[in-house]
């Protein structure tokens, strides 16, 4: 799979079975994290993977109802950073920027594998601190739910839920998201 066919094989779907990742597999996604480009090298992005079972189930409990889904996830991954950790140049902190091209990369990496990547934003970060003892100055940027895609769609999908498995939602055509040389032109 080359990385176009990545992109577009990409789904954050919530229909997911359980499957085994590996410790090898936990590296491969750290380092295919790892080698996105950041502000002056600094990198960022920190991770925690979870995939202790008594621990994800803490950590759903950090989840409203709406990401009850997220409980077929076989891992967890906390994306983490703060501002100092990357450039701050003319009042612009990049570290979430880049933390996030540090997660494309690893989502990317996850669909080559065959794996499901979601990232949410639906999440408490206090219990996420909390459970998995991230200290208070740390941003937690994203969650990002792993798993195996299923056509068996769960109960803890709501209707909406489950009708968005079936069909890649609609993207913005073109004009309404990029412009020629000029905003609007």
């Amino acid at each position: 799979m080359n990385v176009k066919e990545a992109i577009e094989a990409r789904r954050a779907y919530r229909a997911l079975a359980p499957v085994e990742i590996t410790d090898d597999t936990v590296h491969d996604l750290a380092e295919s994290a790892s080698l996105a480009a950041s502000c002056f090298n600094n990198q960022p992005w920190r991770f925690v993977f979870v995939r202790d079972g008594e621990i994800l189930e803490r950590l759903f409990e950090t989840l409203p109802d709406g990401n009850a889904w997220a409980r077929g996830s076989s891992m967890v991954v906390a994306v983490i950073s703060r501002a100092d950790l990357d450039c701050q140049i003319m009042g612009r902190d990049y570290f979430l920027f880049d933390s996030g091209m540090a997660t494309a990369q690893m989502i990317l990496r996850a669909t080559e594998l065959g794996l499901v990547a979601h990232p949410i934003a639906g999440y408490s970060p206090k219990g996420v601190r909390g459970v998995l003892g991230i200290p208070d100055d740390m941003a937690v940027v994203t969650l990002v739910m792993f798993g195996k895609h299923t056509d068996e769609v769960s109960d803890l999908l709501s209707e909406g839920q489950a009708a968005s498995e079936a069909k890649r939602p609609e993207r913005r055509p073109f004009e309404e998201i990029a412009w020629m040389d000029t905003y609007g032109g």
